[in-house]
């Protein structure tokens, strides 16, 4: 069975930091392209990071940039988003996916994670 898990989601005060992490099974991530969204309650889902499959190249949303930073252990099949000065807006249920691509430019993912919750609160 094909799947990708999120893990590391969590209630954190604002500028507090978590690390998700995301975890294939049944195939192997080093092929694939992973993104990370977002989707806040009455909004549409965002993209906030992506990073290649083969340089490791990464982007990032303007709303997280500077403050989040995607990795991938290949090794591990996971890829982690580290979450820093987090903030109200940060709340959101995060996903994370796969796309078999090599970069991230017109990413359209394949496999799906099913959500963990990040909620910052005071």
């Amino acid at each position: 069975q094909l799947q990708l898990v999120e893990s590391g989601g969590g209630l954190v005060q604002p500028g507090g930091s978590l690390r998700l992490s995301c975890a294939a099974s049944g195939f192997t991530l080093d092929s694939f392209a992973i993104a990370w969204f977002r989707q806040a309650p009455g909004k549409e889902r965002e993209r906030i990071s992506c990073i290649s499959s083969t340089t490791g190249s990464t982007n990032y949303a303007d709303s997280v940039k500077g403050r989040f930073t995607i990795s991938r252990d290949n090794a591990k099949n996971t890829v982690y988003l580290q979450m820093n000065s987090l903030k109200l807006e940060d709340t959101a249920i995060y996903y994370c996916s796969a796309a078999l691509m090599r970069y991230c430019s017109g990413y359209v993912g394949a496999f799906w994670g099913q959500g963990t919750q990040v909620t910052v609160s005071s």
